[in-house]
């Protein structure tokens, strides 16, 4: 354990006193105290935390004098012992002497272990010395190689997010208005964001050339023809067909007049009027009826005509060379349209402004649409255990097969990471990390040295003395 003088980055700064706050002073005045005053903070650990580059090399420097200054402790009593034993000092002096003389011995040794890692021992070229700088691609491979095969083997991602539940806290956490009022906002951002982005140019060309092209290239009749085939199997058409019967009933009983005038008017002129009139009237008697009985009739003889045209019509939308071509010229005539190319033309403008406005709009039908959905899909994942089984197995195969087949991609990340770093550089960052607490081997290799070596003068005194 350490107590660094400066704040740890990741703990926010809390003042000893708040600001302005009333000090009393030692002689009974009172003093207003202003701004903050930083508290130390206590490092506790292998030094993982989120301290500065300065606060590490600080600490580093003091773990280093602290251990050297042990050694220097340790050779002064050995060689005070040493000379004090050969003068002729009592029996005990022996035993500080060996004492000292093995915590000289284990502090030197782990001095070595210790810098063999980071540097070359007084620059001397010995084997198996700056393991980091000249192993470092070796190491980048070992811990990709070690996350790999731990981390991200199959079994263990599968198990990890069978444990952490998804779906439940997905549910759990969007069936809150604040949390899907959130994630609409960020939707809408980031649709700005996108809409902004895109050059207008660039999503003209594409409207042009995926959906105009398209279009024009594949024949229009077919698709048409299946279209209408399917419709006309399933008798939705009749809704249809009901419609317009309708409207046609609807149409003779309100245009009366004007059914009777048209009959009237191309009378021959030699008809009397009474005659025309008495004509005019029957000729709308029988086009009402007509229209009644192909109203009420559903197996009337026009209804069943209207359905074999257009089951003709259907298959030769599909099959009749003719009726293919006739087609696809109404479809060049349409689309070569002055009003349908100024369409085009201002098709992306039209749909970037509406994306945009719905976007800046919190009430805007398409952000409300969304909340809603978000808020009814989190409430499903509450109450239904099978969908959210579905999807956290459905997240799982996902992760599964990225692990499976993508491994060693991800693991390059490291590697190759590793491998861009300067040797050097590597090695002073990694002892920034983790030099301060290796300094305790030194420190324990001393203490640790000096009992082994009293207990070995004990035993041997005790043996042979």
């Amino acid at each position: 354990m350490a107590i660094s003088d400066s704040p740890r980055s990741d703990v926010p700064a809390r003042p000893a006193t708040a600001p302005d706050e009333t000090v009393n002073g030692s002689d009974g005045s009172t003093s207003r105290h202003s701004g903050h005053r930083s508290r130390p903070t206590v490092e506790v650990g292998l030094g993982f935390g989120r301290v500065d580059d300065a606060t590490r090399a600080h600490d580093l420097r003091r773990m280093k004098r602290l251990a050297t200054g042990l050694l220097l402790v340790a050779t002064v009593i050995f060689l005070l012992a040493r000379w004090w034993e050969v003068e002729g000092g009592p029996v005990w002096v022996g035993y500080v002497r060996a004492m000292a003389e093995a915590g000289m011995v284990g502090a030197l040794a782990d001095w070595f272990a210790v810098t063999a890692l980071f540097r070359r021992p007084l620059g001397l070229p010995i084997p198996h010395t700056a393991i980091i700088p000249t192993k470092k691609d070796m190491l980048g491979n070992s811990l990709g190689d070690f996350v790999g095969e731990n981390f991200l083997a199959e079994h263990v991602v599968r198990d990890k997010l069978g444990r952490v539940q998804v779906a439940a806290r997905v549910g759990g956490w969007l069936s809150e208005p604040a949390n899907a009022d959130r994630v609409t906002a960020e939707l809408a951002t980031a649709a700005r964001g996108v809409v902004t982005v895109l050059r207008d140019e660039d999503v003209q060309e594409v409207i042009e050339q995926i959906l105009v092209r398209k279009l024009m290239e594949r024949p229009l009749g077919p698709p048409l023809g299946a279209v209408l085939a399917g419709v006309l199997a399933d008798g939705a058409h009749h809704r249809l067909v009901d419609l317009v019967c309708d409207h046609a009933y609807e149409w003779v009983e309100e245009n009366r007049e004007r059914l009777v005038g048209m009959v009237t008017e191309r009378a021959p002129s030699w008809s009397p009027r009474f005659v025309d009139g008495m004509i005019a009237d029957r000729v709308y008697t029988e086009v009402r009826n007509f229209a009644w009985a192909v109203k009420t009739d559903p197996e009337h003889k026009l209804r069943l005509a209207i359905d074999t045209f257009l089951v003709e019509f259907a298959g030769d939308l599909q099959n009749d060379p003719d009726t293919i071509e006739r087609v696809e010229r109404v479809k060049q005539q349409v689309v070569a349209h002055p009003d349908v190319q100024a369409f085009i033309g201002q098709a992306w403008s039209t749909i970037k402004r509406l994306i945009l406005d719905a976007a800046e709009d919190p009430s805007s039908a398409l952000r409300t649409r969304v909340r809603d959905g978000l808020l009814a899909f989190g409430a499903r994942l509450n109450e239904d255990a099978e969908l959210r089984a579905k999807i956290d197995g459905w997240l799982a195969d996902a992760a599964g097969y990225v692990v499976r087949h993508y491994r060693g991609e991800i693991t390059t990340l490291i590697t190759d990471t590793v491998a861009r770093w300067d040797a050097e550089e590597t090695s002073r960052k990694v002892e920034l990390q983790v030099g301060r607490d290796l300094q305790f081997i030194r420190i324990n290799g001393t203490v640790v040295g000096a009992l082994a070596g009293l207990v070995i003068y004990t035993v041997g005194q005790l043996a042979f003395g």
